[in-house]
């Protein structure tokens, strides 16, 4: 995003509500993807999680300043990641891959927020947000604050380490598969990043955002289509 900005190819309305949606994101929606961890990793047994300051919504406690430059740069961030000791678990396996999953579910309620504000708006205001430049800013936040969530949601359940999606995918491989992915995790982030960078997950990840955006879209829109 940053990049296009710097390129001249947004407009004014447009980077300002880029960058006023990657501040929420940064400062409100990542904090709330990690606290969903650290909620659900508390309620399952892991009394550490308490003891290390991350059982709150301050974005101080959770903020990584590269993952939020990362979004700021490429669209896809992160936050610190919360310690979660799984031994603390019944069921250490399924407890890991439900507390990740909490994480992206975090994203996709903060998207479905913003499409049902947008439709609020929309119902309530006609034309408002395309008749005056503050309107315009206000479509383009929201518009740009529910893709980002999208992709971040989409992003994350991807299978790999050391991603959410990996410790959802760990509940169905045996021990010694998932030995196998934590003894090489560094490596495989790298090339994450790598391919990330290219641009070569560009496709499917675009291609599943935006099949989650038009099932969020037609649940934000149920409430409207009734008359």
């Amino acid at each position: 995003m940053l990049f296009s900005l710097i390129r001249g190819q947004l407009d004014f309305p447009t980077a300002l509500a880029n960058i006023l949606a990657i501040l929420v994101i940064v400062f409100l929606v990542l904090p709330f993807h990690e606290w969903a961890h650290a909620f659900t990793a508390s309620k399952l047994g892991d009394t550490s999680i308490q003891y290390r300051g991350r059982l709150t919504l301050n974005p101080l406690a959770h903020i990584d300043p590269l993952g939020a430059l990362a979004l700021l740069l490429l669209g896809f961030g992160w936050a610190k990641p919360v310690p979660v000791d799984s031994r603390n678990f019944k069921n250490p396996k399924a407890g890991m891959a439900l507390v990740a999953a909490m994480g992206p579910i975090a994203n996709i309620v903060a998207a479905l927020l913003g499409l049902l504000i947008f439709n609020i708006l929309k119902a309530t205001t006609g034309s408002f947000m395309a008749d005056n430049t503050f309107g315009v800013i206000v479509y383009n936040f929201l518009s740009f604050y529910v893709i980002v969530n999208i992709r971040l949601a989409v992003f994350n359940l991807l299978p790999i380490p050391p991603l959410d999606g990996s410790k959802i995918l760990f509940l169905f491989l045996p021990d010694k598969a998932v030995m196998w992915f934590y003894r090489y995790q560094q490596i495989i982030s790298i090339v994450l990043i790598a391919l990330l960078w290219i641009g070569v997950l560009s496709i499917p990840l675009n291609y599943l955002s935006n099949l989650l955006l038009q099932g969020l879209s037609w649940l934000a829109g149920l409430p409207f289509s009734f008359k």
